[in-house]
């Protein structure tokens, strides 16, 4: 199945894509959408610093900042058509015949495999979340107290996308039989949920004292 690529669609292009009944993009496409929107945000808080004499101590790591941030949507612009992408082989799956005992176990072991696979992209975009609160946290912290409330803006919508890329790795270990595999993803996907919405909340908390 062949999908359109949609991380070069327009705004407009892309939430038509995502109101239709096509299965792609979906949840996931949109929380990594959601991710690239953080970090553009925390970036342009960032921008807005760099250059400037009140803020010429946090200078080098500011821009240091700003390159990550910038590495960071890139990467979740990938991932919006990465998620798309590995629906393909799950849908794949879903579509093989099993009127026999030989074709239901066929399609039985390769679900199996293409769940967990379809698990991969949920969770980069679950890490590059985490790793982008982070940058978010050093720019509420230091960054222009003009755009504090952008910061702010910018941790929810981040901790949103982390939460959201979950919901389709609990989707997908409902249904895996390693329920030692799904166990352990589910583990991770908790820690990183518990510690991302902390953060996110705390963020924002903190910026809106400022406000």
């Amino acid at each position: 199945m062949e999908t359109a690529n949609f991380s070069s669609l327009s705004c407009e292009e892309f939430c038509r894509a995502l109101a239709s009944k096509a299965p792609v993009p979906g949840g996931g496409g949109a929380s990594a959408l959601a991710g690239a929107l953080a970090a553009a945000l925390g970036n342009m808080v960032g921008c807005l610093t760099v250059g400037k004499k009140k803020y010429a101590a946090c200078e080098e790591e500011m821009q240091a900042c700003n390159e990550r941030a910038g590495q960071l949507r890139e990467r979740f612009l990938a991932l919006i058509q990465a998620d798309a992408d590995s629906f393909a082989p799950l849908a794949a799956v879903y579509r093989l015949p099993s009127a026999t005992p030989e074709e239901k176990a066929v399609k039985e072991r390769q679900l199996q495999a293409a769940l967990k696979e379809a698990c991969v992209v949920p969770e980069q975009i679950m890490e590059c979340c985490m790793e982008t609160l982070s940058l978010i946290e050093v720019y509420e912290a230091k960054g222009s107290v003009m755009a504090v409330s952008d910061a702010a803006a910018a941790a929810l919508l981040c901790g949103s996308a982390l939460t959201a890329a979950a919901l389709n790795l609990r989707i997908n270990a409902k249904s895996m039989a390693d329920r030692e595999w799904a166990e352990g993803l589910l583990a991770r996907m908790e820690q990183r949920i518990a510690a991302g919405e902390a953060q996110a909340r705390k963020i924002y908390e903190r910026a809106l004292a400022k406000l």
